[in-house]
């Protein structure tokens, strides 16, 4: 019995070691080893209470927007504005002319474009480690599986995600609304970031990735090839190859369900798995019985929100 505890502890200090000569973070402290299944199970109780907390919070976001645009209607209410001139006239104009879809992408764009360049600062670098990783074994790895879904440290990585984003956002939109949108773009980022976790508890890889970022693009992929299985697409740069989106969700998958298998590090399969099973989800059964069934919360928030007159 003592000769397996040796060989175990031998076998985790040479995970470790190799993990500690790949890491590209040599001045942070990153935080290595196996996850109890105590806080697995506190991983999940914060993946199933975000994801709820996300999705009620679109449905109210959805009803404050749609109250605030009928009472303007009925009062025949117009809020003063300010003719602007030069760059703001032009920045305002270009907003305006944005569609749905594309308002959501841009400050989703913003975000990870900032958090990109907080990576460069030296200063911030163990900070980022332990917040914006997703990493099972970090001391803060709750918030982290949020976090990590804005967090891209290359910057290949940042634009193949913002290109697949971008190609997806006005769709996606389309067919959910700007906040069930959102709500399934967090959700499937927190819901990838627990499957990575699971993934790399079960078979022993320690360490830490971004791959919650590609998990929740890869919800609103697997919602939309779902959704619309004929619709063409291609590859950037190759535009005369073309598959359907039905095709390119399996093929995808399966690739993912390959590098899950073979343990390639590259890409957090885990991850992608997640996000697109939780997309697929919410198209074949989470819209119709979740989204579609939120009046009685939203009965609820209309009587918080106005209680009866005495």
């Amino acid at each position: 019995m003592q000769q397996v505890l040796q060989y175990r502890q031998i076998r985790s200090l040479k995970k470790s070691q190799i993990f500690k000569s790949e890491s590209p973070f040599p001045k942070a402290h990153i935080e290595i080893g196996t996850v109890s299944s105590a806080k697995l199970w506190k991983h999940l109780g914060f993946t199933i209470m975000f994801s709820g907390a996300t999705i009620a919070g679109a449905a109210i976001w959805e009803y404050e927007r749609i109250r605030s645009q009928t009472y303007r209607l009925i009062h025949r209410y117009r809020q003063f504005r300010i003719k602007r001139t030069g760059w703001k006239s032009e920045m305002e104009s270009w907003w305006q002319n944005l569609t749905e879809g594309q308002k959501m992408f841009v400050p989703i764009c913003f975000i990870n474009a900032v958090i990109f360049l907080l990576w460069r600062v030296p200063t911030l670098q163990k900070t980022m480690v332990r917040y914006f990783c997703a990493n099972p074994a970090s001391s803060a790895s709750c918030w982290s599986m949020v976090l990590s879904t804005f967090s891209h440290y290359s910057i290949i990585h940042l634009a193949a995600n913002m290109y697949v984003l971008h190609s997806f956002s006005t769709i996606a939109v389309t067919a959910l609304g700007k906040e069930q949108f959102l709500a399934l773009y967090l959700s499937s980022g927190v819901i990838s970031s627990f499957a990575s976790h699971v993934y790399k508890n079960m078979f022993g890889m320690p360490g830490l990735s971004l791959g919650a970022k590609s998990g929740a693009i890869m919800g609103i992929l697997g919602f939309v090839c779902t959704q619309y299985p004929d619709i063409r697409l291609c590859i950037v740069f190759l535009p005369i190859l073309t598959f359907t989106a039905g095709m390119a969700i399996k093929g995808i998958m399966a690739l993912d369900v390959v590098g899950c298998i073979l343990g390639w590090k590259y890409f957090d399969h885990a991850a992608h798995l997640g996000g697109a099973l939780f997309g697929i989800f919410w198209q074949v059964w989470g819209n119709a019985n979740i989204w579609q069934k939120r009046e009685p919360l939203l009965s609820l928030w209309h009587e918080f929100r106005e209680p009866p007159r005495s």
